[in-house]
């Protein structure tokens, strides 16, 4: 599936994006199109490339300015050709380009944009005003009419055309927005305005103020949103500030400085005291602290030796470091991390197709509405003037925008601030489910252990000595980068109680061939012309071994929390012992389950060990129920089984043999030390291997979501309320056009209130 991103700029609100959603989806090869209000951004799918410049020219038609997104920092450039139109670039963004500079050349007179057209606008429309602020004082003077059409007439139709571009674009299109109804309703305002000027006697009732002063308070709306929304990025730029331009590269025996994009793979960069490290690696030399504030969350420099991994963007302490490079460009960490945050903040969260729907049919209602509010004021009293006055109170006072950057707004702070703890949510649908999780399963290994055993205890069978079960079972272990596997092969590189090295350099160590992996069983290999099995309990019981004579000792050390795994020749059925592996709880395992109680949430552990050791976990930890000696499909199938019972069901996993509950679960839980597998296979990942970070993620979830639901409220009820109060006749214009542009602030305000948010055990 092929993906586009697009800045789209002209949006002012929710019916901008249902209008650019649907001229996007009539392109065809389009299979799926989302945008964002808040990000002003689109995101194309299509299962083959489509031509850039075809996109831009259905956005330009629908009213629109279509554009690429920035380059990443640090990319290398991109040639310009013909043939890159088809991947969105090069011909496609020429032809963007030139579609924007027509528009530009078609305005002579361009009026200012931001801050300064919103001071031009309130230097224009402050004396309309001064005598509506004098009368509340009692002192009763008015501007002569010509003046007060000499300042409203620029406010209007220059520093106020934006509106109407817009909303005729809208019309032609046969839509709306809310450009329309700002140019609707201050029209009809300034009309009437000129016609009694001209119709009247020496002093006519004018509206000029109502027209100016509305113009300006919506200007000064959108500037103040436009600086709330930057802010709600800010997670965003502060990663994208992490990349650094250059590297120092170590290149025949000499230190040269390159640009980040000509780093590859293999390179050793030196990193300096107090630089940033240039791409993600494996120290090769030297001995440092890192620190990973903004990429993991973690408040604390860690310490980084020789064959230790460290992260693009992270800053070196006091130590030189040498760094072989295994990711660069797109596939580092620091860039997928960056795509996941702005994956998130482009999606839709479900609860805004309903916010799509109303938005769709919105403007066109609010226009009846102002029509039969004019209608009924003119026929109930013969009014014109008033009917129309209280038929541009509806048009001014309703507000798309409101509704439509309620949701986007909540998801851009909560994902932003959940990214400066470590935790990356994946996209708005596991953002808003979490809110909802009412059980957490955890896996055991990795997850609430340290994921590093070491070999505790090695019981061979009657005959066989210590020395030879640790060969053998090295052999059959030899190059697996499982836990076990490599806790086996340190015990077997270095003498420990008392075993002896498990091969002489005159004998050599002994070979497995026709290794092959057992999933969620073991693994089984042929060494010295013996077919060996080395896993679990399962794996022996259905291969038919016979294991009483250890059996005791086994339940022993099960009992006592390790984990056992057993080596059999399967040719013979023959036992030849068992190994006990012991790991440790992570610091933070305790509190992280204490917390999620705290929060109301059951908990469940699921884990291929064996009962005991699960037991001597679970009980520990003080998890309400423990399911062991599970198979990856057992996990998935518990997991089902979970969300038949009710409620929305979260698994916490590291490994490949997790992803498949990952999957089935209502939201996967990733531990970023774990593999990618896993990752893919999550909808939140958490970026330092910390289970405490699962009751944060379900917290800020929780807390996006109260959000949005109140600028939903707040949204729904301020039309609700303020379309009625205004066809009712009391509200004026004025009144009317502050509280449209105070809507959307309040509702993007109340969403930054999110950036205060920290995880409970945060200081």
């Amino acid at each position: 599936m092929n993906q586009q991103a697009i800045k789209i700029d002209g949006m002012s609100c929710a019916s901008c994006v249902g209008r650019v959603e649907r001229v996007l989806a009539a392109v065809p090869g389009v299979d799926k199109v989302s945008v964002n209000l808040a990000t002003e951004m689109a995101r194309v799918e299509s299962a083959e490339p489509v031509d850039f410049a075809v996109l831009a020219q259905a956005i330009d038609k629908a009213g629109y300015q279509a554009s690429l997104p920035p380059p990443e920092p640090g990319s290398a450039p991109t040639p310009v050709s013909s043939s890159a139109a088809g991947t969105g670039t090069g011909a496609g963004a020429g032809a963007a380009a030139a579609a924007q500079a027509g528009r530009a050349a078609a305005a002579p007179l361009l009026a200012p944009t931001g801050g300064a057209a919103v001071a031009l606008s309130a230097l224009f429309s402050l004396p309309l005003i001064v005598p509506m602020l004098l009368e509340l004082a009692g002192v009763h003077w008015m501007l002569d009419g010509r003046l007060q059409w000499l300042l409203a007439t620029p406010v209007q139709f220059w520093l106020g055309a934006r509106f109407y571009r817009a909303g005729w674009l809208a019309a032609k299109a046969r839509s709306g927005n809310m450009d329309l109804l700002v140019a609707l309703g201050t029209s009809a305002a300034y009309g009437l305005s000129v016609y009694q000027l001209l119709m009247a006697g020496a002093m006519p009732h004018l509206y000029f103020e109502a027209s100016a002063v509305v113009i300006t308070l919506v200007l000064l709306g959108k500037w103040l949103e436009a600086r709330a929304k930057r802010q709600t990025a800010q997670a965003i730029r502060a990663l994208q500030t992490l990349r650094p331009e250059s590297a120092r590269v170590r290149r025949g025996g000499e230190d040269v400085d390159v640009a980040i994009h000509e780093v590859k793979v293999g390179d050793i960069i030196v990193a300096r005291p107090g630089e940033r490290i240039a791409a993600d690696g494996v120290v090769t030399e030297g001995a440092s602290h890192v620190d990973e504030a903004l990429i993991t969350g973690e408040s604390l420099p860690v310490a980084r030796h020789a064959g230790e991994r460290v992260t693009g963007g992270a800053i070196n302490g006091e130590g030189l470091l040498l760094v072989r490079v295994t990711a660069v460009g797109a596939e580092s960490t620091l860039s997928r991390i960056i795509r996941l945050v702005e994956d998130a903040q482009a999606a839709k969260a479900p609860v805004q197709h309903l916010v799509d729907r109303v938005s769709a049919i919105f403007v066109p209602v609010v226009l009846v509405l102002a029509l039969l509010t004019f209608a009924g004021w003119w026929m109930a009293g013969g009014d014109v003037e008033r009917a129309i006055i209280n038929a541009v109170a509806v048009l001014v006072i309703a507000c798309p925008c409101a509704l439509g950057l309620a949701t986007p707004a909540a998801i851009m702070a909560g994902t932003g601030v959940a990214a400066r703890y470590g935790i990356l949510i994946k996209d708005a649908e596991a953002l808003e489910l979490a809110h909802r999780i009412t059980t957490v399963a955890f896996d055991k290994t990795g997850t609430l252990t340290e994921g590093q055993p070491s070999l505790a205890a090695l019981v061979p069978a009657p005959g066989v000595a210590d020395a030879r079960l640790l060969q053998l079972a090295a052999a059959v272990q030899r190059g697996s980068e499982h836990a076990l596997a490599r806790a086996v092969q340190q015990a077997a590189a270095v003498a420990a109680d008392g075993i002896a090295a498990p091969s002489s350099p005159a004998a050599g160590p002994l070979l497995a061939s026709d290794i092959s992996a057992l999933p969620g069983r073991g693994v089984s290999a042929t060494v010295n012309g013996m077919r060996l099995l080395l896993g679990s309990t399962r794996l022996m019981q259905e291969q038919g071994i016979a294991l009483q004579a250890l059996s005791q000792r086994a339940a022993a050390l099960e009992q006592s929390g390790h984990t056992i795994s057993w080596l059999a020749d399967a040719g013979n059925s023959q036992l030849l012992g068992l190994l006990a592996f012991g790991d440790r709880l992570k610091p933070q395992a305790q509190a992280a389950i204490a917390a999620l109680h705290a929060m109301g949430i059951h908990t469940v552990l699921l884990t291929g060990d064996n009962q005991g050791s699960a037991n001597a976990v679970g009980q520990q930890l003080g998890v309400r129920r423990i399911v062991a000696n599970m198979l990856p499909a057992d996990k998935a199938g518990t997991i089902a089984a979970l969300k038949q019972d009710g409620g929305t069901i979260a698994m916490v996993g590291d490994g490949i043999n997790d992803a498949p509950a990952l999957a089935a679960a209502d939201v996967g839980i990733a531990m970023s030390s774990g593999t990618d597998v896993a990752m893919h296979a999550a909808g939140v990942t958490l970026m330092r291997g910390d289970p405490a970070l699962v009751a944060a993620a379900i917290s800020i979830s929780r807390r996006t979501y109260g959000k949005i639901r109140q600028n939903l409220f707040w949204a729904f009820i301020y039309n609700l309320i303020g379309i009625p109060l205004a066809a009712f006749g009391l509200l004026n214009p004025i009144v009317a056009g502050g509280a449209m542009a105070l809507s959307s602030v309040s509702v993007i305000s109340n969403a930054l209130l999110l950036r205060r948010w920290k995880p409970e055990n945060q200081s």
